[in-house]
Parts: C-alpha cells; structure tokens; sequence
C-alpha cells in the first residue's frame, strides 16, 4: 500500500509539473500577446493558483489508492447526495485567491470561452465609496446596452417630475341641469397623457373602472339626459408642475391650464408691451407661457400668436370618452351629441367637475417599468419628460431632454448614444464604466430608494427571478437587457462582507444561447460577492 501510495504522489508532481508547464506557456502567451497592455490587468498570481492546484492534484490521487476503500462507507452514495458541499475545486481556489483573482480567473475564462471568444464584452466592477474600478475588461468600449436603457429614462422621469407625480384625468360639465335633470351642456374629459390609464399596470385601473367611477359621478350630479357632446380636451394641471412647458401659450382655468398656441410667432416687440411679470397667477383667462425671448414664465392680457397651436400635446383619451358615452346609453342616459376632441381653448365654457380619476404615482410607474422592463411605459415616460421640458411631446424632443440632464448630472456621455426610451433600438450604445458611475452618482438622490427598489431582485423579482438561484440570491438588484445577441445586466450588489458595488455586464455579438450568456455572467459576479 505504501508503495501505491509513493507512485501516486510520483504521478501527481508528474501532473503537477504539466500544470507548470501550461501555466508558463500560458503567461508568455498573454506577455507576447499584441494586446497584453489590455490583458495585463488581467493577470492573477499563478504560484497561489499552482499552489492550490498542487493541493488539490495530491489529495485528489491520493483518494485514488487503496487507502480510499478502508475510509469508503457504504452509506456514503445516499448521504452525499443530501448535502450542498462546495466542490474541492471552489473551496481550494477560495482558500488560496482573493475575490478579486477569482473575479480576474474568470474573466480570463470568458476571453476564451467559445460563446464569447469571437463577441464584443465590457464588464465593471465598481466601489461607490472610493470611486475605484475593482475589476474591469473593455470598460470604456461603446455597446448596445438593451434595456438597461431604462435605467437612464426612468432616472430622468423621476429627476424632473418628482416621485409622487401623478397624471389626472377629469370628467366635467359645462351649461345648467334643469328640474328633469337634463343637462343642456357639453360633458367634457380632461386628459394629461396618462400612460396608464385604462391599462391595469401597476395599480392604474382599467377604463371599465374609470367610466364606472363616471358614470356613478353622473349619477350623484342628478344627470339623466346630454343635450350636448363629450369633448375630449388636453391639459395640465398645477397639481402637476413647477413650471410650464416651453413654446406653448397656455390659458389658466380653475385649476389646470389649457393650450391655445405656441410661442412661435409671437413678436418680441409686442412682448415686451404685453408682458408683465407679476406674481398673480391665478387671474382668471390670462396668458401664460414661457418666453422664448425672457426665458422664463410670464402672462399677457391678450395673445398675439399666429393662434395655431403646432406642438403635439399627451394623446387624449378618445377610448375613454368613446366608452363612457357607450355606457352611458346603455344605462339609459341619453347623449344627443357626439365624441369630438378638443386640443385647444382660447375662451373656455365655465365648467363644474364631476369626478377626477387620478393614475398610480411615477414611482409605481417606474417600479413597474423596470421590474417588468415594460417598453411601452419607458416610451410614454421619454415623451412626457420631452413635453414637460419642451411642450412638445415627440420622441426627439424627449431625446433631447434626456441628453440635456445626463449632462447636467455629469454623467460620462464619452461613447453615449441614447435613441430610444426603451432600449429597443440597437442605435443606442453606452459604455460599462458610464453606466456604473451613473448609478453611483445616485446614491445620493433623495429618490435613491425608489429608484433602488424598483430594480428587479436576483432569485427573487421580476426579470431576474431566473437568475442567481443559489449564490447571490437576493443580494443583487439589477436591470436586465436582452435583444437577439445581446445581453446586459446593469445594478448593484450587496456584498458578503456588507459592502455595496455597482456593476455592468453588456455582452454583444455572443455565440451560443441565452441561457449561457446568463451563466456566464453569473460566474463572473459569484465571486465579486466575497469582495
């Protein structure tokens, strides 16, 4: 026995000096690599790498003599399948390397791993607190990042309108109800733009509820018959905002503010005549708008525009409207007049409000957007803030205003390309080390809660409920990304150690499935757990 034994650990050296060998071919290939200032940083500590080999190489021969059949217990093979044990390799290389040399290893393993050996990869690893890389590869390469895109668009909503905005949507009533309770008047639906109205995501009611909602409104009103139309209508209200949006003149009426042109022809001389910048913003049918040549808010006794409103304003809510009238004749309530809409009002009918439905807050909407990377919504947020900033609810206009704010918040636009609020496009690129600044320039944000947990749990929520199973389960908040040959990841993490990192994997170009691009990412972040 004791001479099986000699042979064995004879035969593990033999091994353990091809190890070596590989190891020293592999080190020349990286340091005569054409690209090995790229790679170096890559490089780990190989003598700790060898070292741990060589312990797992001699006690891994050794279990092969026949030493192995005395300790071997019969009832090993049904008990070792009960037990979740680290394999000899993970607890070797975990007693022998830092997190950061397994993080490094694997890393190495991807460059040459055949799903992504021919692909385009950045990835980063980033400490908040001392602004330092801890591991990175191609960190400032531009890629198509997906939807870790919305990261950036719901940021921005967020920035700009304020956690607790919320889109209204008003039934009111203009003209006099007589003793029989006719309303000789129109009905009129105030829309914002609500983009979740009617649709039942994150908490918004479907439109059967808000048409019920009208309807019992009616109901309390006395009405019973319209002698008139349902005139869809756009406004704001100043529940809503700080201050207008740009190049629309806008009419105040009770409590929200209707459009009646734009500020395109107005003329700076009759400006100056007609401008006052006083504080009394609650005077009835007074013009407001916001400059163009004083930048900034002011009021006129009369408009002298061209009286054509040429922005485009949050879509009304025509299957609203069209459902309400419906109901409402079903349910006997006559409508003599027709849906008609009604984008701008120079001389508003005095109205009376029946009843106001009022949306999920923006931090629902975004919770919701980013736990299901819902693209519809990501859309309709890039519109709102382009139209809260601009008056003009367009993509581009949106796109712009986006721009403008990442530049504000000194966001690294070194490789930036962002055309779309979603994520779709594959025009838009970022680099890995922007996007984990970005996320760390928020951690001091008084919306940095709301924005934090509104991010999809690893194991747990969301799009990343199919990830991390086992390690890093629950201590990983991230966005997703997936098109066809792309696949990013993009959030933080929670350490072992209770620390807290920001990280970014975009991969673009991969060979192979999803499913092992996930794996892969996964084996790169289970060891920046221990960090």
């Amino acid at each position: 026995m004791m001479i099986v034994a000699y042979l064995t650990i004879i035969s593990t050296f033999e091994r353990l000096l091809d190890v070596w060998i590989l190891a020293r071919d592999l080190t020349y290939h990286i340091l005569c690599h054409p690209n090995y200032n790229k790679k170096k940083k890559l490089m780990i500590n190989y003598r700790k790498y060898i070292s741990g080999i060589a312990v797992l190489a001699t006690g891994f021969f050794l279990a092969q003599t026949n030493v192995s059949t005395v300790l071997y217990s019969p009832n090993f093979e049904s008990q070792k399948s009960g037990l979740n044990l680290p394999s000899p390799a993970v607890a070797i290389e975990k007693a022998f390397l830092s997190p950061k040399e397994l993080v490094d290893i694997n890393l190495n393993t991807m460059m040459a791993d055949p799903v992504l050996k021919n692909a385009t990869w950045g990835f980063v690893v980033y400490d908040p607190k001392t602004k330092k890389v801890i591991s990175s590869y191609n960190e400032n390469i531009p890629l198509v990042p997906a939807s870790t895109t919305k990261l950036l668009t719901t940021e921005t909503a967020l920035h700009l309108l304020g956690e607790n905005y919320r889109w209204m949507t008003q039934l009111e009533y203009s003209g006099e109800i007589d003793e029989n309770g006719v309303l000789n008047g129109n009905l009129y639906i105030v829309g914002s733009g609500d983009p979740s109205l009617g649709t039942n995501k994150a908490g918004a009611w479907s439109y059967k509820e808000i048409v019920s909602d009208f309807v019992s409104g009616m109901s309390r009103e006395g009405i019973k018959k319209v002698n008139g139309d349902i005139i869809i209508q756009t406004a704001l209200f100043k529940g809503n905002i700080s201050r207008l949006p740009e190049n629309v003149v806008w009419l105040e009426n009770n409590n929200y503010y209707l459009p009646v042109g734009t500020t395109r022809e107005i003329n700076p001389a009759n400006e100056k005549l007609i401008v006052k910048k006083g504080n009394n913003l609650a005077s009835d049918k007074k013009y407001f708008y916001v400059s163009p040549y004083a930048n900034q808010m002011v009021y006129a006794e009369k408009y002298e525009g061209d009286g054509i409103l040429t922005t485009k304003l949050p879509d009304a809510p025509a299957f609203l409207a069209n459902s309400f009238r419906a109901t409402l004749v079903k349910s006997g309530v006559g409508v003599t007049g027709k849906v008609t809409p009604k984008t701008t009002d120079a001389a508003p009918e005095v109205r009376k409000l029946i009843s106001a439905y009022k949306s999920p807050t923006l931090s629902d909407i975004i919770y919701y957007t980013n736990q299901r990377s819902d693209n519809a919504l990501a859309e309709a947020l890039l519109k709102t803030v382009g139209f809260q900033k601009m008056g003009d609810q367009t993509s581009e206009s949106g796109r712009i205003v986006v721009n403008e704010h990442l530049k504000e918040v000194a966001f690294d636009v070194e490789g930036l390309n962002y055309m779309d609020g979603s994520g779709l496009s594959r025009g838009n690129q970022v680099t890995p080390i922007s996007q984990v600044k970005f996320l760390t320039s928020l951690m001091n944000q008084k919306y940095y809660k709301t924005y934090f947990d509104s991010l999809p749990i690893a194991g747990q929520t969301g799009t990343l409920k199919g990830m991390f199973k086992l390690e890093g389960n629950g201590q990983i908040f991230a966005k997703t990304g997936t098109l066809n040959k792309v696949k990013a990841l993009t959030g933080y993490m929670k350490t072992n150690t209770g620390r807290t990192l920001v990280f970014s994997i975009l991969v673009n170009n991969y060979a192979g499935s999803v499913a092992q691009v996930k794996s892969k990412m996964e084996k790169i972040l289970q060891p920046a757990l221990d960090l």
